[in-house]
């Protein structure tokens, strides 16, 4: 038997058996739940995944959804937080960064958080498309759900989000005076604090605003410098008014801003260095990076939204936002004292968007009607300082992103059981680029304070443009015999445009094609037991083309033997398939004990990568991708008297699971993950009323030290740079919630 056939036998045998525990596993919650006593059941949830308010068991898309209280009761701080319980999905924070995300859903996305490359996970923050990934690491707060869709969104949520999307909903204010105020102390100094309200300041007007504190000592130290690694100081903070002045139009006026002054973070070496023989660390955490300098993210933005009901079938809606962020960094690449790979580094990013959407719901016929708009500029400019070799290389990036779409969604229900759904979105993108690339003799560039620095090559300087158009259609079929049932199939077609990478030599002018994805899903949603089982599972295809796919190369400007800078490329993969099935379960197995269980299994195979008429698939894999994630959690709940007054414990715990993990492209036995699981758990006590919560919360039980990503140039420099990030080790956390 050839390898393939033994790769695709093993994959077939393990997804038989995903299959086969999960019937199991529905087996043994459902015959757990109907022994429960009363008229218990789980809570219905809504989301909005169409565009419009909708039951998540009805809605023929994989969604997973977090409510608010889900968010507070386990003390979730950020959106990476939720990476853990969603199938097929990773959200982290980006290398050597503390507020830039990365993500990728069902093996869609990208790591690299340039000027020029966009995620394949479309980021939004009240339906405002967030443009750039830096600043995009949102902390939660003032939230009412997060909902995580994942297979292409193109249609209704349109530009890039190809992988899937995740929005961030912040909830309405409410009609009486509200207050809450949050505080949470635990290991390694942390100290968070957030305070929010809410009130009705006259007939239909209504203010309201959070400020938020998270702050830690960092989990190890820098050896070289003494600051403190991996700390967190991030200040938040958001205003909203809303007016409704009568019961047909609704506004909202809304601006956040978010300022990280966390230290600049150095990856841990994972071998000893080959000029100075530096040994490797002993505690992960730790680092030598010698790179000190100004390290500091700002963005901020304001939203206008408006929806008028013009009649009992037509809704207009409008959304228009403004945003920019400000990334000032410094990146020791390898890692130690003395300057042999370090990059001081500047990004500076904004973005209008306007978006119109008419939406139709009558009887049968439901439909939204949509134009968008966007005008965005990234730039950055950075330095790449080999102070070993005597040589700075300089790269300046400024990408220009003018697009525009149209869309429809349209549902019709062909009978009380059956409906179908067609959509469509057309799309046109227009980038514009210019790319400077300088090299000098000496540490720093001009640019960055160095005013005698000789240059003595430009590798590249072009401005160049393109434009990429695309129509994304999208059908989906849903059969629903009874409200405890729901069974789906879909095809739709994501689509992310081509442009040019800000950080290539002249040869980058020619640009990169727009990458495309034909995605075909089949889906059952089930309620079991009167309402207290609940299990969604979806199987899906996807033909991946022209993948793009970003990285660093290390070369030899003066073919002296000797790499003295790195340039961007990317390459255009020709074609892979990833394929997978998700199963998500929700049961009350009693009155008190609630199970929650998610299983995913992806396999991302590239079928063709031409280099040079050279077909070099096989030995390539995807990033980011593990090929199976697991969730398993269970929630006790139990009234109890405490703090003079009545109350529900509640006690939960968790296991998560992960399979291996990929960097980049090629596998890297020294940087690559092994598999591996994290443990969590929490005591919770909240007042019958609602107004006290106070818990006590447990992350990482097991200490498990795990890369989450890192940095490979084994050959650039003089000291071989191989280096790693890594999640978060073991941590508890006391919290206190007030609401008045």
């Amino acid at each position: 038997m050839g390898d393939d056939q033994m790769k695709n036998c093993l994959s077939h045998k393990l997804l038989s058996s995903i299959s086969l525990g999960a019937v199991l596993l529905t087996t043994s919650l459902t015959q757990g739940a109907y022994a429960a006593e009363g008229e218990v059941m789980l809570e219905e949830i809504t989301v909005t995944a169409r565009r419009r308010s909708e039951s998540l068991q009805s809605v023929p898309v994989a969604v997973t959804a977090f409510s608010a209280d889900m968010l507070n009761k386990v003390n979730m701080t950020d959106i990476t937080s939720i990476t853990e319980s969603v199938p097929s999905t990773t959200l982290k924070v980006s290398r050597g960064t503390n507020t830039t995300i990365t993500a990728y859903i069902r093996g869609i996305g990208q790591q690299d958080p340039v000027a020029g490359f966009e995620s394949g996970v479309g980021i939004y923050l009240d339906d405002v498309y967030l443009n750039r990934p830096q600043g995009a690491v949102l902390q939660i707060m003032d939230v009412e759900r997060i909902e995580v869709l994942r297979g292409p969104q193109g249609t209704l949520y349109g530009r890039n989000t190809i992988g899937g999307a995740l929005k961030y909903v912040t909830k309405r204010l409410g009609d009486e005076p509200e207050m809450r105020v949050k505080l949470s102390g635990g290991t390694y100094g942390q100290l968070d604090g957030l305070a929010s309200f809410s009130a009705p300041v006259s007939d239909g007007l209504k203010v309201g605003g959070a400020l938020a504190y998270f702050s830690n000592n960092g989990y190890g130290d820098n050896l070289t410098t003494g600051k403190n690694q991996y700390d967190k100081d991030i200040f938040a903070a958001r205003l909203s008014a809303e007016l409704t002045p009568s019961e047909n139009f609704f506004l909202r006026l809304s601006g956040d801003y978010t300022k990280d002054n966390s230290n600049e973070k150095s990856g841990h070496r994972l071998q000893v260095s080959n000029n100075t023989n530096a040994p490797v660390l002993d505690n992960v955490y730790d680092t030598r990076g010698g790179i000190t300098g100004p390290q500091e993210v700002s963005q901020k933005g304001v939203s206008l939204a408006m929806e008028l009901a013009v009649n009992d079938m037509v809704t207009l809606k409008s959304t228009t936002a403004y945003r920019e962020d400000d990334t000032e960094t410094v990146i020791d690449f390898d890692a130690l004292a003395p300057n042999d790979f370090d990059v001081p580094a500047i990004y500076r990013n904004d973005q209008l968007s306007q978006e119109f959407q008419v939406v139709y719901e009558k009887d049968k016929l439901n439909g939204i009607f949509g134009f968008y708009y966007l005008d965005a500029n990234a730039m950055h400019s950075f330095d790449v300082v080999l102070a070993g070799l005597g040589v700075t290389a300089y790269t300046f990036g400024d990408v220009n992103t003018k697009t525009w779409a149209a869309f429809a969604d349209v549902n019709y229900d062909i009978s009380e059981t059956f409906s179908v759904g067609l959509g469509g979105r057309y799309t046109s993108d227009k980038r514009t680029a210019t790319v400077l690339r300088q090299t000098f003799l000496g540490a720093n560039s001009p640019a960055f304070g160095n005013d005698t620095a000789f240059q003595v090559a430009q590798p590249a300087d072009f401005t160049e443009s393109g434009t990429y158009k695309k129509f994304t259609p999208k059908v989906s079929l849903k059969w629903q015999p009874s409200d405890d049932m729901n069974l789906y199939a879909s095809f739709s077609q994501g689509f992310k445009g081509g442009g040019f990478d800000p950080r290539g030599d002249d040869r980058a002018k020619d640009g990169f094609l727009p990458e495309t994805v034909n995605a075909f899903e089949i889906g059952l949603k089930s309620t079991f037991a009167e309402g207290r089982v609940k299990t969604n599972i979806a199987t899906f295809f996807s033909d991946y083309k022209d993948i793009q796919v970003p990285g660093s190369v290390g070369v030899d400007s003066d073919n002296d033997g000797v790499e003295d800078t790195f340039v961007g490329t990317v390459t255009n993969a020709g074609k892979a398939e990833i394929w997978g099935v998700e199963f998500e379960s929700t049961a009350l197995l009693s009155e008190n004990l609630t199970a929650n269980v998610n299983l995913g299994y992806v396999n991302a195979d590239y079928k063709q990568w031409l280099v040079q008429d050279v077909d070099i698939s096989d030995g390539k894999v995807f990033q980011n991708t593990p090929e199976f994630t697991a969730y398993m959690s269970l929630n006790y709940t139990q009234d109890m008297n405490m703090m003079g007054g009545e109350g529900v414990l509640d006690l939960i715990g968790s296991v998560a699971y992960r399979s291996s993990t990929h960097v980049f492209e090629d596998p890297i036995p020294l940087l690559d993950e092994d598999g591996y699981a994290l443990v969590n758990a929490s005591i919770v006590w909240t007042s019958e009323d609602g107004g006290i919560r106070v818990g006590l919360h447990g992350k990482n039980l097991t200490d498990k030290h795990y890369k989450v990503a890192g940095y490979n140039f084994p050959n650039l420099g003089l000291e071989g740079n191989v280096t790693a990030f890594y999640g978060a080790p073991r941590t508890f956390t006391a919290t206190v919630d007030f609401k008045f």
